[in-house]
């Protein structure tokens, strides 16, 4: 952790897990080859219906976090992003979040291109159904 995700009370504050919960979604992106403007077909992007944090510890400055995050509860044009952030093993937070597939260019809810759900797929197979990091 770095002294800007401190709040007034030297703990990580709340607007810094989404921050962290941000960044952890970018880097799984990645890995399965996508960003968040572009699920792969080159026009659907996301938006953020939704989100959703459970605190479970502090954390304080010069902690080494692992963000945990894997998709589920896919359907039509919306899935879930679950994540776990933990210090040396014990639960700091859980971070769920409700994305939904847009087109920026038409401003509309779209459907999931298959080439992210075939992406999801792949990547869950290829790591024993382990979470996506």
């Amino acid at each position: 952790m770095q002294v800007g995700h401190l709040n007034y009370a030297a703990h990580l504050g709340h607007d810094s897990i989404v921050s962290i919960a941000h960044e952890a979604r970018i880097h799984m992106f990645r890995s399965l080859g996508v960003i968040e403007t572009n699920l792969g077909d080159d026009r659907t992007g996301i938006i953020i219906g939704d989100l959703a944090a459970t605190y479970a510890a502090e954390g304080h400055l010069f902690d080494k976090l692992l963000v945990e995050s894997h998709i589920g509860e896919m359907g039509r044009s919306n899935f879930r992003v679950f994540q776990r952030l933990t210090r040396d093993g014990a639960l700091v937070a859980l971070v769920e979040t409700g994305t939904i597939a847009f087109d920026y260019q038409k401003r509309s809810i779209v459907p999931i291109p298959e080439s992210f759900r075939k992406a999801v797929k792949d990547y869950a197979e290829k790591s024993a159904s382990g979470p996506i990091l």
